[in-house]
């Protein structure tokens, strides 16, 4: 290991990074009020907002301790030379550089999840447990855990052997490996909701009766090219709701958790569709599948500059140079950009949020109906009321549920 320009520069932004991450969810916890907003008097009691905070504070601990060990897990296996060790473990294998980069890069993938099992184990049988969410059995989670690992491996494997491949061999590297990625996220896209969902939960078409002809109404209304109203047994595992619309063109799927079915009244369920085909009539999905496809033809762009950059392998004490090494490296060192990608996607996402409720607003033509699946959505997940302006910036995909509130308000 070498501590040059590139090592100072990476640990520096590592450290930074960490830093801001910590200084907003210590400005989160602080600002955990006393009193509940007024948004939310009369809908919510003192002991479920008790819990509420009670629920922040432990996650953001649980948060925080998880950031520290993974941060410190990698100065160790960094400064003790752990890039290069490996590097030359793998290559004693004496296979070619696709299998090489596979082995090397499995090894890290494979570290990386022990790591942060212990503190998933905990989060699900402590932490959600603790708070009456924990619906899963061990039994349950260890089958998601095998299911997920294998799915890795079959779908993983191929597309890092390919990528691999090519910036061993073609030209222009950068643009065959962004549209190889691309594609494969396409089709996964596709297939996911009728090949690999299934796998972990049940999906049950929503009877017959007055929701469905409601939803069905509201579809037919909006344009909307609904084939498919499925029930998801959400509880399963957790106690939480939530609703999602899957597919493309004419074969579009609406998906409800079967505790949201149960927790809310038709005319609730029914602004949650709406919301959700908000997001399709105002093009959102498009929009973030430019946004995310170009931003990834950008990092493959940078990566393609950064190939074999000596300077680098001397900075993480890797002797020679090669493709996979590169693409551990170059993610590490893009890291900080991807925070920094990650907060104008956030911005986005809330934009694109309020948009959706007041669509919903509009088309059913009762906001207070949205308003009150929010309210009970906020309860019943325990969400945090009053988060801190800074880290909803930072972190947060959709408003905070007072602002959404308001909105509506001004709507109705």
């Amino acid at each position: 290991m070498q501590i040059n320009g590139w090592f100072l520069a990476i640990v520096l932004a590592l450290v930074i990074l960490w830093k801001i991450d910590l200084f907003a969810t210590l400005l989160n916890l602080k600002s955990l009020g006393s009193e509940i907003p007024t948004a939310f008097r009369g809908l919510i009691d003192e002991d479920t907002y008790a819990r509420s905070q009670d629920y922040t504070r432990a996650k953001a601990l649980l948060g925080i301790g998880e950031g520290i060990v993974a941060l410190v897990a990698l100065f160790v296996f960094w400064w003790f030379g752990g890039f290069g060790w490996l590097d030359e473990k793998v290559r004693g294998y004496g296979q070619g550089p696709v299998v090489t980069g596979v082995l090397y890069i499995g090894a890290l993938v494979v570290a990386l999840r022990l790591l942060h099992l212990p503190f998933e184990l905990y989060d699900t049988f402590g932490l959600e447990e603790r708070f009456g969410f924990n619906r899963s059995t061990f039994a349950v989670w260890l089958g998601d855990l095998v299911k997920g690992t294998l799915l890795s491996v079959l779908l993983g494997v191929p597309l890092l052997a390919g990528l691999l491949w090519i910036f061993q061999t073609v030209p222009m590297a950068w643009l065959w490996g962004w549209l190889l990625v691309t594609a494969f996220s396409l089709v996964l896209a596709y297939l996911a909701p009728t090949w690999i969902m299934p796998l972990f939960n049940k999906f049950e078409p929503l009877e017959e009766g007055g929701l469905k002809r409601a939803i069905h109404e509201m579809s037919a209304r909006c344009e909307f090219p609904l084939k498919e109203v499925s029930v998801m047994d959400g509880s399963k595992r957790s106690a939480k709701s939530n609703a999602f619309f899957t597919g493309f063109g004419k074969n579009k799927r609406i998906a409800l958790f079967d505790t949201l079915i149960a927790n809310h009244t038709e005319a609730e369920l029914v602004g949650v569709l709406a919301h959700e085909i908000g997001h399709f009539k105002k093009k959102h999905i498009v929009k973030s599948l430019l946004a995310g496809t170009l931003t990834t033809g950008v990092m493959f762009f940078l990566l393609g500059l950064m190939l074999h950059n000596r300077a680098l392998f001397d900075a993480f004490g890797v002797k020679e140079t090669s493709v996979y090494v590169s693409l551990v490296l170059f993610g590490i060192l893009m890291s900080p950009l991807s925070e920094v990608l990650s907060v104008a996607g956030n911005w986005m996402s809330r934009k694109h949020e309020f948009e959706a409720d007041a669509y919903a607003a509009e088309v059913t033509g009762n906001a207070g109906a949205m308003s009150d699946a929010l309210v009970k959505l906020s309860r019943d997940n325990l969400s945090n009321l009053t988060p801190h302006p800074f880290y909803v910036f930072l972190n947060y995909t959709h408003p905070p549920v007072v602002e959404r509130i308001a909105a509506l308000a001004k709507i109705r």
